[in-house]
């Protein structure tokens, strides 16, 4: 992990303050600048009472900005006592969740300022020490007190997204194991259902017949690229282009730009949420002539590599360097265009809950942070895109 973390512990007795500050300076990480900015104006504000420890805030606030690095002899000539380095991979910070340390800078903040600007000894101190409070619970909370088992199951197209949800849940809750079953989005509904999943994982809106007994909580959006072999001269399809070309109407790749030849249609299995989001959205429901039905994401990708004259679908979240992605009536399958609407074959990621069941401790812990803002990131990592932000 690049960047460091810097606790400051400042202490004088004459007044009774005891401050925990914690910053963490990391480019990448996104969610702690607009902590920062709120921070802005209690540093700006008290930098002249604390020179210490609001000076440090200070420069920290003025990084912030201009986007600028915080300077490291600043880094070194306020937090010289006391200071401690932590390299980010095995630190226990690594655990502690953003809203927790998030709580923990906010509390810290507050009882800087209150001394600083001419609060009493014992008011400061009051607050000093409920700000350790919450930073003593807030690291509790980092370790993890839940165990057991969440069991998830269906979408294989959400693969990377509940693996890159399971590592970022891991870090909070150590003591819990989620399990993933990659069996189709259709068994991860009849899992919620029957009740042999925690939650089912689905890569396609319900059906009104199915919302008797689940619900369904998107989760993040999926773009379905088109792909074909990357020897393929064919950059571009209309939506009318690919209905003809699944449904058998046009055979041959030189109706539509390519080089003469038959072409070969590589689709998923029924049951599939990919096969079911792309066959609706181009309305080729139940019609179209696939060469082959293959029950696995990363299998159709492969025979499409395979084969300079096939095209197939898959999610983006999936498709790697291997095969080419053509755009879609001119805009390409991308996060932006997918989250603006502007490209047109995308779909749901759906976690499905059975509605008489109330989740278990861990499960609930798990999907509320998978719908979080604080798992925004990840599910960006994982090449899908957040709709909790």
């Amino acid at each position: 992990m690049e960047g460091a973390f810097f606790f400051c512990h400042f202490a004088q007795p004459e007044n009774g303050i005891f401050g925990i500050f914690i910053l963490f300076v990391k480019s990448e990480c996104r969610f702690f600048i607009p902590a920062l900015r709120r921070l802005d104006t209690a540093a700006g504000a008290c930098a002249k009472a604390l020179p210490p420890f609001c000076a440090y805030m200070v420069a920290a606030r003025t990084a912030v900005r201009y986007n600028k690095a915080v300077p490291k002899e600043n880094t070194k000539r306020q937090c010289r006592a006391g200071a401690r380095v932590f390299n980010g991979g095995n630190s226990i910070m690594k655990k502690i969740s953003r809203r927790s340390f998030l709580t923990v800078c906010g509390a810290a903040a507050a009882a800087a300022a209150l001394t600083a600007c001419g609060g009493s000894a014992s008011s400061a101190s009051s607050t000093a020490a409920s700000a350790s409070t919450t930073a003593s619970s807030a690291a509790g909370q980092a370790a993890g007190t839940l165990s057991g088992n969440v069991a998830t199951g269906g979408s294989t197209s959400m693969k990377n997204v509940i693996a890159a949800l399971t590592e970022g849940f891991a870090e909070v809750e150590p003591g819990v194991t989620v399990s993933y079953d990659p069996t189709g989005s259709g068994a991860g509904i009849t899992g919620a259902t029957d009740k042999t999943l925690d939650i089912g994982l689905s890569s396609r809106a319900l059906k009104d017949d199915e919302k008797n007994d689940v619900d369904g909580t998107i989760v993040a959006l999926d773009g379905i690229a088109i792909i074909v072999s990357k020897d393929s001269k064919v950059a571009d399809l209309t939506v009318e282009q690919l209905k003809k070309m699944f449904t058998g109407e046009i055979t041959n790749w030189k109706d539509v730009g390519g080089d003469d030849g038959e072409i070969v249609l590589v689709g998923r299995e029924a049951g599939s949420g990919t096969r079911d989001g792309f066959e609706s959205i181009v309305d080729v429901k139940d019609s179209c002539k696939y060469a082959q039905e293959l029950t696995a994401t990363g299998a159709v990708i492969s025979a499409v590599e395979a084969n300079p004259l096939a095209i197939g679908y898959a999610s983006l979240s999936a498709v790697g360097d291997t095969v080419a992605m053509v755009t879609v009536e001119g805009v390409e399958c991308s996060e932006d265009t997918v989250k603006d609407g502007s490209y047109k074959i995308q779909r749901p990621f759906v976690f499905v809950t059975n509605k008489s069941v109330t989740l278990s401790e861990q499960a609930q812990a798990f999907f509320d942070f998978a719908t979080s803002a604080d798992a925004a990131d990840l599910i960006r990592t994982a090449g899908a895109v957040p709709v909790n932000e």
